[in-house]
């Protein structure tokens, strides 16, 4: 992509593959992806940033693409995963950022705002609840236990990445819809993509993310007392219910929740424009 450079930042005992565009001088934005994406899944919403005065840097997490994949179960545990961002956001700036996260990026971004909100001005979390609604909610929420029942699959080992690799990774393709939405994503996308899954120890590496789950990821109640925030929802969202959204903004009270018309989990992609808007208006004006 033009204008942004790649490089390697060493956080938390590991080494990050970082992309980061912007003057060094702007405001700090960090974009944190979800699964299974890397740091190429802000394609849409960098160049905006940038051109709006940002500095940005959008890391492929732990595990993910050409960053460092840790073996262990117990390494992508929450906390673990919220010292690596700490570390990145302390090495770019002597000043509070601004994180924006999706799926399991705002996951993360959720845990640091609500664990080490001193390191955040502000938080914006797309399609993804706070980590204790999800944990609450869902037990007593039936519609979410189907929408989450891939979770219950990704733990066993070995099989989940067996299936996930067969025929060129087409689950992983289908569940974004890299190769049946051409409108949205080009050759190239898909290329990117599947070499980002190939990469050594990575299917393992991104799974290990919901393996940590079961060993208490999420054992400790983050508070819902977070920095001020903004929650973007794309309303046809398949994996997380719209009552884990309404849940969260009634439960954490610093923050509002935009639902989109005619978005999927994967706004980002879909309206870009729609994103980008309601990024920037919530960072100019407030």
């Amino acid at each position: 992509m033009d204008g942004v450079k790649c490089q390697f930042v060493n956080t938390n005992g590991i080494t990050l593959h970082v992309a980061a565009a912007g003057p060094e001088d702007g405001p700090l934005i960090v974009l944190l992806h979800g699964f299974p994406e890397f740091w190429y899944g802000w394609k849409n919403q960098i160049k905006s940033l940038v051109d709006a005065g940002y500095r940005v840097i959008a890391p492929d997490q732990r595990g993910y693409n050409l960053s460092d994949k840790p073996e262990g179960i117990d390494s992508y545990r929450i906390d673990t995963l919220r010292d690596d961002i700490i570390g990145l956001i302390t090495q770019f700036t002597d000043e509070k950022a601004i994180v924006i996260g999706h799926d399991w990026g705002g996951a993360v971004a959720w845990h640091l705002a609500s664990t080490r909100p001193e390191y955040l001005e502000k938080l914006i979390a797309i399609n993804i609840p706070h980590p204790h609604v999800m944990k609450t909610v869902t037990p007593l929420y039936p519609p979410q236990w189907l929408k989450s029942s891939y979770i219950a699959y990704f733990q066993f080992p070995d099989i989940p990445e067996a299936s996930l690799r067969e025929n060129d990774y087409e689950t992983l393709d289908k569940a974004i819809g890299l190769s049946d939405r051409p409108a949205l994503f080009t050759s190239e996308d898909v290329s990117r993509y599947k070499e980002a899954w190939k990469q050594p120890g990575a299917l393992t590496a991104m799974l290990n993310w919901y393996r940590a789950l079961r060993k208490g990821s999420l054992a400790e109640k983050p508070s819902y007392e977070t920095v001020p925030y903004r929650m973007i929802w794309g309303m046809e969202d398949r994996f997380l219910s719209r009552k884990l959204a309404k849940e969260t903004e009634r439960h954490c009270p610093n923050g509002h929740l935009i639902f989109v018309d005619e978005a999927s989990h994967w706004i980002n992609h879909e309206k870009p424009a729609i994103v980008n808007q309601l990024i920037l208006e919530y960072l100019k004006n407030q």
